[in-house]
């Protein structure tokens, strides 16, 4: 990528491929990726692009059945989990919590920090307090999870995430279910943590907000690296359309980023 070395990468993919069984082609097709370190990078693509598929991939949740995945210069698959989770935080999707309060759930952040069975410090208190603030989720401190609508529940596995106080923060389609306002405030908090050195990598399908946010964004289709860089050199009016079988225009964000707009008709 662009403005990434191996040597300065937190992470370095090469020659990646895998295939779920009974695939007619490969979920990950030969790629080769260099994530910054300290940066914001988007990865964004259709439906079935293999944006979440890699992101476990580089998450050691599945093996690659060719290539090699680097984590700090360590094969990913080598690294002890509990030091791995102290390192990397993950935001999943679709996650299915269990029956617990969201203080509960946020405190599970912590757990890489402590020992079994330890209780938790002041600094651990700290911690999950500052991150339910940050995600605005503090008032729901006592209610049941399950209480809760599929925004605040994204909020709290963010918030869990922060809690952890990760180097390295992943996350696989953060603003689904979430308001304007809370996406908003999601891509500013993420941008913040990115300017304090936390270096974030993120699946998402708001390429507009990806383009002003992210530092670099990966275009994926069929598995693939369509392209990666910045924002302005990966979203070309051409490529957006080919890849989203979709026309659209490219516009200028006040602020310089490119932005999608999507015609009215596939015929236009």
């Amino acid at each position: 990528m662009t403005g990434a070395t191996p040597a300065a990468g937190v992470w370095s993919l090469r020659d990646v491929r895998f295939s779920y069984g009974g695939a007619t082609r490969p979920a990950i097709d030969g790629v080769s990726l260099d994530i910054a370190r300290g940066s914001m990078t988007a990865f964004i693509g259709p439906n079935g692009a293999g944006k979440s598929t890699l992101l476990q991939l580089m998450l050691g949740l599945i093996a690659p059945q060719r290539g090699s995945i680097d984590f700090d210069a360590r094969a990913v698959r080598e690294w002890p989990r509990r030091d791995f989770a102290r390192a990397v935080g993950v935001v999943p999707q679709g996650e299915t919590e269990p029956l617990f309060s969201v203080r509960e759930i946020v405190a599970m952040g912590r757990y890489p920090h402590l020992g079994p069975w330890q209780r938790e410090h002041a600094e651990d208190v700290a911690a999950i307090e500052r991150a339910m603030r940050r995600c605005d989720v503090l008032a729901f401190s006592d209610r049941w999870l399950s209480t809760l609508s599929g925004g605040e529940r994204q909020r709290v596995r963010l918030a869990r995430a922060l809690a952890q106080e990760p180097r390295v923060l992943v996350l696989d389609e953060p603003t689904t279910y979430l308001d304007i306002r809370h996406e908003m405030v999601t891509f500013e908090l993420l941008r913040g943590l990115r300017n304090e050195g936390t270096t974030i990598v993120l699946a998402t399908h708001n390429l507009n907000l990806a383009a002003r946010y992210a530092d670099a964004l990966v275009m994926m289709h069929h598995g693939r690296i369509v392209a990666s860089g910045a924002p302005d050199t990966v979203l070309t009016a051409a490529r957006v359309s080919d890849v989203y079988e979709w026309p659209v225009s490219i516009v200028a964000h006040a602020g310089g980023a490119p932005q999608i707009d999507p015609r009215e008709g596939a015929d236009s």
